[in-house]
């Protein structure tokens, strides 16, 4: 065979020339280590076992030639050559993170300098994010050999390989490769209320009064988080905190808030008890932890409408079978709000994410004091997300993952079922490579994804084996607990790219027939996968994915192998988020009803303003929201910081009201949480530039634009 124009690829993915005289040379040069000639014909001989094609890679022709070594009896010889390859493997992986090292201390930031998953909530870089950067490479060869060695067993090695090839060629993606742990959980807290934290490994007993459970509850969140890589959800947080005030301060609390309750020189009134358990535990939580690579623990939290709070907690009991006190919660949450958003004027709070969740019928929300309440907060300048539904028959407890209640019983035991849920993984396909894959090789874009979709479902079911493996031999106490239902845990497939793939067939990214049509049939196959492959121990959603990282990737590695890419960082929306002619009311509608209806683990509307509206006026665009069937949303108004006296203002301003200086950093949400720009990897501060932020005078236009679609 004639290999004069072949190319062989490196370890890097880079190729070069084709040689065979190198294959020679260290063939040679193994038979000289063991003190063995080789002559010509032995040579020859070896040679005959070896096959080339043009492309081929180094670890291929390796491979063969260790085969070929075997087959003519050379065991000594063979040895030789695969401690000399496991050497040189070695030699070249201490390589690789002598240079990652370098370039990690180099870098502009911390998510800059992040190889696998870049991270805004990384803000430092030093000694503690670099070690948890280092063994992020092997985490990843030991989750696809998990994975590969279980596909292997339910399926058979062609789809194994399958799976290695869609994922090395980037038509899929696997989120959180570099971490063991399963993806995230919003949790019921009932386990701990009953028995502390011993059942998960920590030490501490169930709390008794309020001190204990402030205390008690920022190690419970440091506990679960651990043993999570993505965010932890406490949707009874306010309701736990406002029971045991009630039990220390009785079930009227909130009517005498003014009122002096310490004896000490201190002289606190209730309000200032319970502001101070606020600071206690935001301060705490916001703070970086050892336990997650030197950054804050994700976590999140929901409010909800009366309404809402019936529906999930009508029937719930506190272990001394009293019940949630609805007033005194619905004051508790009104209060934690309105202190939150005064405490983000003096530090960078990042967490917790909040969720409004509001009951709605028939376009408008049916709990009219909380609605209001809504709007007054997004007019004085808080940055929180709405969940409208017209059932409480789910859940938005994480940045964007929309959860389906399966169980909204309560249990002596394990409380609220509701509330325990989340995504255990998540798979997601790159729609703009498969898309224009699809068009390259002539073949329906909906025929095309069909088997990658298919095969997704097989990867997740693999994956869910080797969790509950892991649950078997103990590893899992969270689950074991209680705390997470395994069964009620949803396998994530998840979409990124949509609008780049549109956009490569000619199709406009706007609220039309051929937009909606081409968004439907792709969630609506999905969809259709989802419920083919569910079962009463499995259950599977989609989700447009935040794809704070991914999002990049796909850009870079599409742009690469020479598909179109239309921006450097793909969408997690269904509009452009650059695009100026897209109005507020339009964006309502992209992610409404007609467009959301199959993405059933969620997307979250991000609303960029250039300044706050007025509550009258965001009362309005809650409005729209339920009427065109948006059910999740935030406005997304940048916050200024003044990087030389510290000021933070809620506004957009390009010089600091308080010193005059234009040294500023902003803040914004990068995808689903609020962070300085100057945090996010520099790939994401350029797509953040880019952004369109509305411009509304008083909000007339939107007002005006609102009136006439009611």
């Amino acid at each position: 065979m004639c290999t004069d124009n072949f190319m062989i690829t490196k370890r890097d993915g880079t190729q070069e020339k084709f040689s065979v005289e190198k294959i020679k040379s260290a063939i040679l040069k193994a038979f000289a280590a063991v003190g063995k000639p080789l002559d010509a014909a032995g040579m020859e001989h070896l040679m005959e076992h070896l096959h080339f094609c043009n492309g081929m890679s180094v670890e291929d022709v390796q491979n063969q030639v260790e085969v070929a070594l075997m087959a003519e009896k050379h065991f000594k010889v063979a040895k030789e050559f695969m401690l000399y390859r496991r050497q040189h493997s070695e030699d070249r992986e201490t390589a690789e993170q002598l240079n990652f090292l370098m370039n990690y201390v180099s870098a502009e930031n911390a998510a800059t300098g992040s190889k696998f998953d870049a991270n805004a909530n990384v803000e430092n870089q030093n000694i503690a994010t670099l070690i948890g950067e280092l063994p992020k490479r092997g985490f990843i060869r030991l989750n696809r050999r998990l994975i590969t060695d279980r596909l292997k067993r339910m399926y058979g090695k062609d789809l194994s390989d399958r799976y290695l090839y869609l994922l090395n060629h980037h038509y899929i993606y696997k989120n959180d490769e570099t971490s063991l742990a399963n993806y995230c959980a919003s949790i019921t807290m009932y386990p701990w209320l009953l028995g502390g934290t011993r059942s998960i490994g920590g030490n501490s007993t169930a709390p008794t009064n309020l001190k204990s459970f402030c205390g008690g509850f920022v190690n419970m969140v440091f506990i679960v988080s651990s043993m999570l890589s993505g965010a932890c959800a406490t949707p009874e947080f306010l309701m736990y905190m406002s029971y045991f005030l009630q039990k220390e301060y009785g079930d009227d609390f909130y009517e005498h808030a003014g009122d002096v309750v310490e004896k000490s020189l201190r002289q606190r009134t209730l309000d200032k008890v319970i502001t101070d358990c606020f600071e206690q535990i935001v301060y705490s939580i916001n703070q970086p932890t050892g336990a997650r690579n030197f950054q804050s623990v994700f976590w999140n939290i929901s409010y909800y409408d009366k309404n809402y709070f019936e529906s999930i907690f009508g029937n719930f009991y506190f272990p001394d079978g009293s019940q949630p006190s609805w007033p005194a919660l619905s004051w508790l949450q009104k209060r934690f709000m309105k202190w939150f958003n005064q405490e983000r004027l003096k530090c960078v709070l990042t967490f917790p994410v909040e969720t409004m969740a509001l009951l709605t019928k028939d376009g408008e929300v049916m709990d009219k004091e909380y609605g209001d309440f809504t709007a007054e907060m997004y007019a004085e300048g808080h940055s929180f997300f709405t969940y409208m539904s017209d059932n409480a028959d789910s859940l938005a407890s994480c940045c964007r993952l929309r959860n389906e209640i399966q169980d909204n019983g309560f249990s002596y035991t394990l409380g609220a079922g509701g509330v325990s849920t989340g995504s255990k993984s998540v798979l997601t396909i790159n729609l703009n490579r498969c898309v224009q894959q699809a068009t390259r090789e002539g073949i329906p874009y909906l025929d095309y994804l069909e088997p990658i979709i298919d095969l997704v479902h097989k990867v997740q079911l693999a994956y869910n084996e080797n969790l509950k493996s892991l649950q078997e031999k103990g590893m899992l106490p969270l689950f074991d607990a209680g705390y997470v239902n395994l069964k009620r845990q949803y396998l994530t497939v998840g979409v990124n790219g949509m609008v780049e793939a549109a956009e490569s067939l000619g199709i406009t990214i706007s609220d039309n027939p051929e937009y909606e049509k081409f968004v439907g049939d792709i969630l609506g196959l999905i969809e259709t996968y989802n419920k083919k492959y569910r079962s009463k121990d499995v259950m599977f959603n989609c989700e447009m994915i935040p794809a704070e990282n991914v999002g990049v990737k796909h850009a870079r590695w599409d742009k690469e192998d020479g598909y179109y890419v239309p921006r450097d960082c793909y969408n997690s929306y269904f509009y452009i988020v650059e695009d100026p002619n897209c109005d507020p009311i339009h964006k309502f509608r992209l992610h409404g009803r007609r467009y959301i209806e199959h993405l059933t683990g969620g997307s979250a509307l991000h609303m960029n303003l250039d300044e706050h509206l007025s509550a009258a006026q965001y009362r309005q665009l809650l409005r729209v929201a339920a009427k065109e069937g948006c059910n999740y949303f935030t406005f997304n108004i940048p916050n200024t910081v003044c990087n030389d006296c510290g000021h933070i203002d809620k506004r957009y301003l390009k010089e600091c009201p308080k010193c005059g200086s234009r040294n500023l950093d902003y803040l914004t949400r990068i995808i689903g949480y609020l962070k300085r720009v100057s945090n996010f990897s520099l790939d994401r501060q350029k797509e953040a530039a880019r952004r369109y932020y509305a411009h509304v005078h008083n909000g007339s236009e939107v007002a005006e634009e609102v009136k006439v679609e009611n």
